[in-house]
């Protein structure tokens, strides 16, 4: 169970991907008891954001504010469904703005709005209100020891919502900008011996050859201070920026080049797995998302590649219930590397491999958890 909010008045419904991941059937209730079918136009799974629609006549729609506008000590309201408690309200203030929280593939697109809010579970994808009544934030997450609200919860930005939802609705699927550097924070010493004041930006620890980056001339040593025009002021700030432009965008950088300041323009290249392979409508048949081994997958992020020193493989974004990839205990985040006798490379070695398995036998299939190699059986059943 989880919570989520009325967009327009012809029927499309904002929620968490996390709160519909993996539903068969997903139904909403309206609050006065109205219950409908939704249909899944669209999932992002890095933003944990889904995009929903009924067919309802005399619907109520939310208005969108300004999550940029939003400051620290600003008052906020939160409805959804804690523990299944349908339509409830908290309050509380906004306590930090911009907060960088990686998912489980330690992507970190999201500048989280942080609050202390009594947020619990059952509240994910329910609205968060300023006090003019326009939803400023999207209730995702919060930080727990005991499983219930301690005073730290997080919210995904409007202004980022409404560029997901746009995205989900035109075409399916959310492209995001993408660089190809792998960056770290910028401390004190590094500070200093690199010529800066004081430490701000993002460092480049590497430039994968052949990427957007490496052709406008980024190189590694280089501190990214300001990116589009928008301030680094932490490494985590600069996945947020970058995300959010569109593709074959050309945009200026300034960065720090051996205690020199210099300017760039950089254009902007395609995430890789933002393609669509790892959203879906609901449109599609159930049968047909994953194909045979019923696994959505995509091209290993090159972060995630240094992180647990894995060259080739694929990423699991999503796994089908009751699929053979379920049953051979795959999970999301997982990095498929051998399926039978064959080494899985990239996307096109995956496609290719699991065109030809056999059916109706037992065969390994090797993949990595957190950095560990794992060898299961997997079968294609008739």
């Amino acid at each position: 169970m989880g919570s989520g909010f009325i967009i327009s008045d012809d029927g499309y419904i904002v929620t968490n991907n996390h709160v519909v991941d993996g539903a068969d059937k997903v139904t909403v209730t309206l609050t006065d008891r109205r219950e409908y079918e939704a249909e899944v136009i669209g999932t992002d799974v890095r933003s944990d954001l889904a995009l929903l629609k009924i067919e309802a006549d005399d619907l109520s729609a939310v208005r969108w504010g300004d999550s940029e506008e939003l400051k620290v000590g600003e008052w906020v309201v939160a409805i959804g469904s804690p523990f299944g408690l349908d339509y409830s309200a908290s309050a509380g203030i906004v306590s930090a703005m911009g907060r960088s929280i990686p998912n489980e593939s330690r992507e970190n697109y999201v500048p989280f709005i942080q609050t202390d809010v009594a947020i619990n579970p059952g509240n994910s994808g329910g609205p968060l209100f300023n006090l003019n009544g326009e939803v400023v934030g999207i209730n995702s997450q919060i930080y727990t020891r005991s499983g219930g609200s301690i005073g730290l919860s997080f919210a995904i930005p409007a202004s980022l919502a409404q560029d997901v939802v746009a995205q989900l609705k035109e075409k399916g699927r959310v492209d995001r900008g993408w660089l190809g550097v792998g960056i770290r924070n910028v401390d004190r010493d590094m500070a200093e011996a690199l010529g800066l004041g004081k430490p701000s930006g993002a460092l480049v620890e590497q430039v994968s050859p052949g990427t957007p980056a490496a052709e406008a001339g980024i190189k590694a040593g280089d501190v990214i201070t300001s990116f589009d025009g928008r301030k680094i002021g932490v490494h985590g700030d600069l996945p947020h920026v970058v995300g959010q432009i569109r593709p074959g965008t050309e945009v200026p950088v300034e960065l720090m080049r051996k205690g020199k300041s210099e300017r760039l323009r950089v254009v902007v290249g395609a995430l890789p797995g933002s393609d669509g392979e790892r959203t879906q409508a609901a449109s599609h048949p159930a049968t047909s998302i994953g194909g045979r081994l019923g696994v959505v997958v995509e091209e290993i992020p090159d972060g995630m590649k240094q992180r647990w020193n894995v060259e080739t493989g694929v990423l699991v974004k999503q796994v089908i219930p009751g699929k053979p990839g379920a049953k051979a205990g795959l999970r999301s985040g997982d990095i498929i590397a051998q399926l039978g006798f064959e080494e899985v490379g990239d996307i096109k070695d995956y496609k290719t491999v699991v065109k030809e398995l056999p059916e109706d036998e037992l065969l390994p299939i090797r993949f990595f958890r957190a950095g560990q190699s794992t060898f299961r059986t997997i079968k294609i059943e008739s």
